[in-house]
């Protein structure tokens, strides 16, 4: 049996949702990511930065913004460091100005892909998987690379049924 790693990135407080802000007490990703563990189980591992961006949208999208111009790399509170055990990675985050936040790639640098069968799901309010799996299937070497995945962030608390036969199916 497969062994599946599901690495999320997710946001709560303000954040855009269908034309509008809203808080959120739950990021959207984090729903996804929940629903595949419940679909095909696996270790959910959510990427958490050390200076947490701020709870305001219009200050968030500011910083995010200077780090993807910068292409930080901000600390986070956790990493994995080997994921050797497993066979299977979901990389899951929102989609934000084409690419993942900058977060996700804190972790992804310091990870081997040899082998790996790989699955990107994104969040997103318009722009589905943006350059997000292209990113990655150029820095991720010796990846395998199935079928990805792309919510609409605003459906992502109801989208239980949609991520789960997408999971099976894999």
């Amino acid at each position: 049996m497969s062994k599946n790693l599901i690495l999320y990135y997710s946001r709560t407080g303000e954040n855009y949702v269908n034309g509008s802000i809203q808080k959120l007490s739950k990021g959207n990703t984090a729903y996804v990511a929940t629903y595949i563990q419940e679909a095909i189980g696996g270790d959910l591992f959510p990427i958490e930065t050390v200076d947490a961006y701020p709870d305001d949208y219009m200050a968030c999208i500011d910083q995010a913004k200077k780090e993807m111009n910068a292409h930080a790399r901000p600390a986070l509170v956790h990493y994995i460091d080997d994921i050797s055990d497993y066979d299977n990675i979901f990389i899951c985050g929102p989609c934000w100005w084409g690419l993942f936040p900058m977060p996700i790639y804190s972790q992804l640098k310091r990870l081997d892909f040899t082998n790996k069968n790989v699955y990107v799901v994104v969040t997103h309010e318009g722009s589905g998987m943006g350059n997000c799996e292209r990113d990655l299937k150029k820095g991720l070497k010796g990846a395998t690379f199935g079928p990805g995945l792309a919510i609409h962030g605003a459906d992502a608390p109801k989208s239980a049924n949609q991520v789960k036969t997408w999971a099976k199916s894999l």
